[in-house]
């Protein structure tokens, strides 16, 4: 139910460990997020749409971009997300490209839904076939990246959605994540 605090969050901790740099993480981290659906309760959401504002208004040198949990949802006809995150991921690496067409990039793929996340007690939002989708994000991400010439990362390598919402990373995985994107990042692109 709670959000993590800042230092606890992957981003938060992966600012700790780029301490001694003149670096700046910018957490636009956001629940319900998707690449180009709206969702009709919580408006905001549309990372699409999105975007091209915050790469303005922040400004960054490097973007890592991890989106594609929520597009799973039911709401979005979670089985086609697999085959329409080939279109809209390209989507947001072009509008990345259009701020600045050399800027360094990490795609990572998500974590991987939890095996319970759609039964009672956890995401209604999610269902069986969410879970699964979730878990073949990671080809078409790494198709998509390598298209654009950017870094790729599978999340799942090292982290997982909690026991208690099998939906989002406990504290553990906050951690590990942030080490191997801080590996990732010092080895190829900072």
């Amino acid at each position: 139910g709670k959000r993590f605090p800042w230092e606890e969050r992957w981003t938060g901790i992966l600012q700790e460990k780029l301490a001694d740099r003149d670096i700046r993480i910018v957490e636009e981290g956001l629940c319900g997020r998707t690449t180009i659906f709206e969702d009709p309760l919580r408006l905001g959401r549309r990372g699409t749409e999105l975007l091209p504002t915050l790469l303005e208004t922040h400004t960054p040198d490097a973007v890592v971009l991890m989106l594609g949990t929520n597009d799973c949802q039911n709401l979005y006809s979670g089985a086609s997300c697999r085959n329409s995150s080939e279109k809209e991921l390209p989507w947001l690496l072009e509008q990345i490209n259009q701020y600045a067409d050399k800027m360094k990039v990490l795609v990572i793929s998500p974590i991987y839904l939890g095996e319970k996340v759609w039964q009672d007690g956890y995401d209604q939002e999610f269902s069986p076939e969410s879970v699964e989708v979730s878990k073949k994000l990671e080809p078409v991400y790494e198709k998509v990246a390598g298209k654009y010439g950017k870094r790729f990362m599978r999340a799942a390598d090292y982290a997982s959605p909690s026991e208690a919402d099998q939906e989002h990373m406990d504290g553990q995985s906050h951690k590990i994540l942030a080490d191997a994107i801080y590996r990732k990042l010092e080895a190829e692109i900072l």
